[in-house]
């Protein structure tokens, strides 16, 4: 039997639905949009002025039925009036929930009210020429009090990185504000254009700032409407939210685009539960669509339900729809896409972790299996908004799915190789120190911190103690201070063995530290150590040539960063081969005359290329190394110039930018070193 509260709050929304007979809600029922919001209930109605200076201020709703209806809808929808220039236009727009709070329905104007993602099962109809109308639609929403810029996250296919369009980035500076909802392609890449379905912008800025409205695409300007501050060529400037009651409360279901991670046995089992809410739903049926086949499942409505279908991990996505049923009811009340099963690895440390686009070729490796989490941004109320999946994308940093190249191109390898979905998530922050990226162990997800940003998405996403591995790229700000980078990544690393005890750690030796030196060797010794004293993997970054003095271009940088990383995690995570993929590592420096041997830790055969001793030194003696050939029992023999009397230690330092290098054969260089002789 359905319980007395959902009763008590159907009744309410059949009670709102019919009081069309007051002259408010009256202007409610808006010509063209009354046949589509059929079976939905008012929640909010706004006549937009021509000026508005709504930040952190409630607009001036002249319908307010929010509070009734509290939590209760599986749908929204959006009609918005315009009568102006073009004479009367409108349009309808309804999708999947975004929210489950009716009061952040409307426009967003307080600090940290921002949405910023992809919505399921659009819906639109409109009078306008060039709006795309139909149903079974994939949306994207821009909605917040913020100002913004036309710089793009990637997220949505087609969409301009510069122009204000349907893909455009809030800023940490507070009060213009946007409210827009776009009609994108349901899959990256996609042919589908990216174009406007409604647009109010410019209601958070000052009290003589025009608004700029729109339906459908601006002919003229931003396509978006921004900038057009054109509210005063309208006569009539109307929105009405409005909410479908729920049949059933939902208490778990996948998100869409979610990657869940896979277990011992290749795949998952999501959860798919809740209650039913009003009379006439005789039972629930749940249907799970992947993988070449059609799992069904049903449950009668007399008690709380939960489903826990099986997914397999592979390149295949699944659909989740939910039906309520009755004698006079069938309706989907609840529709998920594009949920994988995969692996989940972390990106962490400064601007080489973030690796966005520096020079040359752009990342070209993103795939639909490439997912990532929220938003690595450093402004906590941007950070924290953001609790959805995304695409992982590789050119952007800052961005919601932001993961950088290399890992792009890392995980593109997994993918490709091994079948498998992969999720990144990349918290990375250029240019900080390692006490940067503590923990604050008395709120570890406090977002002020970069701990708890990285913390709060892999919580929120239920992977935090599911991440297969960590990979560590920083160490250029502490400028060879090797005693505080050990002391701040030892704390750092327990801290993530607590909360990440499933996961595998690689550490990379930084190029230089500080930035464009390479003949300061102590911190990067002290990281060739981290191997033998910490338990970690280490991974070389000598060998690449498209390097800048700091930074890396996509080619002979980022791209073959991507590659010896993969080449690693393959042989320790998927049974991959091992030959020549280890850095090579010294074990040990011994003098002969004037011949030293550099005894290495395998015997994986070397490429020497010529002119590379000249990145060797002789501490504590002013010899130098005038040739270094590879021999087969694992060692590189130096020839000096000369006795090379006093000398205490030899230090490898490498080089920056392109140059000569000594490989193995995937291409990875001999790690940085200063061993006693």
């Amino acid at each position: 039997m359905p319980r007395t509260v959902p009763i008590v709050l159907t009744t309410i929304f059949a009670a709102l639905a019919v009081l069309g007979s007051s002259p408010a809600e009256a202007d409610v029922q808006a010509a063209g949009c009354d046949a589509a919001a059929a079976g939905y209930t008012p929640a909010l109605q706004l006549n937009l002025p021509t000026s508005a200076n709504w930040l952190n201020t409630t607009p001036p709703y002249s319908l307010n039925n929010t509070a009734a209806i509290g939590s209760n809808f599986d749908r929204v929808g959006y009609c918005l009036e315009l009568n102006g220039p073009n004479g009367v236009q409108w349009v309808w727009t309804a999708m999947a929930p975004f929210t489950s709070d009716a009061r952040r329905l409307g426009l967003q104007t307080a600090t940290g009210q921002i949405f910023r993602q992809q919505v399921g099962d659009l819906e639109v109809a409109s009078n306008v020429a060039g709006v795309t109308t139909g149903s079974g639609q994939t949306g994207y929403i821009e909605m917040w009090p913020n100002q913004y810029s036309g710089s793009a996250s990637g997220q949505v296919p087609n969409a301009s990185a510069s122009t204000y369009d349907a893909d455009d980035s809030p800023t940490t500076v507070i009060g213009h504000g946007t409210f827009q909802i776009h009609q994108i392609g349901a899959t990256k890449p996609s042919t589908v254009p990216a174009k406007p379905v409604l647009s109010i912008n410019r209601f958070t800025e000052s009290a003589s700032d025009v608004l700029g409205l729109g339906i459908g695409t601006n002919p003229s300007g931003a396509p978006d409407w921004t900038l057009t501050d054109n509210a005063a060529t309208y006569t009539q400037r109307k929105l009405t939210v409005y909410a479908r009651p729920s049949l059933v409360k939902l208490t778990e279901m996948p998100q869409d685009l979610k990657l869940i991670p896979r277990d011992s046995a290749n795949g998952a089992n999501p959860a798919v539960a809740g209650e039913v809410t009003a009379a006439g739903v005789d039972h629930v049926e749940l249907s799970v669509t992947g993988h070449g086949e059609t799992q069904t499942f049903t449950a009668p409505a007399s008690a709380p339900f939960r489903f826990t279908p099986r997914i397999e991990a592979g390149l295949w996505e699944y659909a989740f729809e939910l039906r309520a049923v009755g004698p006079a009811i069938d309706r989907v009340v609840a529709k998920r896409t594009g949920i994988v099963s995969g692996d989940v690895y972390v990106v962490q440390g400064q601007s080489n972790a973030e690796a966005a686009k520096r020079t040359g070729a752009a990342n070209v490796e993103e795939s639909p299996y490439l997912r990532s989490f929220g938003s690595s941004n450093a402004e906590s109320a941007i950070s924290g908004a953001d609790r959805v999946w995304h695409y992982a994308t590789g050119d952007v940093t800052q961005q919601s799915g932001s993961a950088g190249q290399w890992a792009i191109r890392m995980g593109r390898r997994i993918v490709d190789t091994y079948g498998v979905p992969v999720a990144l998530f990349n918290g990375s922050h250029g240019g900080k120190p390692i006490s940067f990226f503590q923990r604050n162990d008395t709120t570890p997800n406090d977002l002020s911190t970069n701990y708890g940003r990285l913390r709060s998405r892999l919580q929120a996403s239920g992977v935090l103690s599911k991440v297969k591995g960590v990979l560590w790229y920083q160490g250029e700000a502490e400028s060879d201070n090797a005693s505080v980078h050990i002391s701040g990544f030892t704390s750092l690393l327990a801290d993530w063995r607590t909360e990440m005890s499933a996961a595998k750690y690689f550490v990379y030796q930084v190029r230089t530290s500080p930035c464009n030196n390479t003949t300061a060797i102590n911190l990067r010794e002290a990281q060739r150590k981290l191997g033998d004293t910490h338990n970690v993997t280490l991974l070389s970054t000598n060998g690449l040539s498209g390097h800048d003095g700091c930074h890396y271009a996509y080619a002979d940088g980022y791209r073959e960063m991507g590659d010896y990383t993969f080449a690693v995690l393959a042989r320790d995570l998927y049974g991959g081969p091992s030959a020549g993929v280890a850095p090579p590592n010294p074990a040990s420096v011994t003098k002969s005359g004037t011949t030293l041997t550099v005894k290495l830790r395998s015997t994986d055969p070397l490429t020497v290329d010529s002119g590379v001793g000249a990145d060797f030194r002789l501490v504590g003696s002013t010899v130098t190394v005038t040739s270094v050939v590879y021999q087969a029992d694992g060692s590189l023999r130096l020839t000096l110039s000369g006795t090379p009397t006093g000398a205490t230690a030899l230090v490898y330092q490498g080089h920056l930018k392109a140059g000569p290098w000594i490989t193995n054969t995937t291409g990875v260089g001999l790690l940085a070193f200063s061993l006693p002789i």
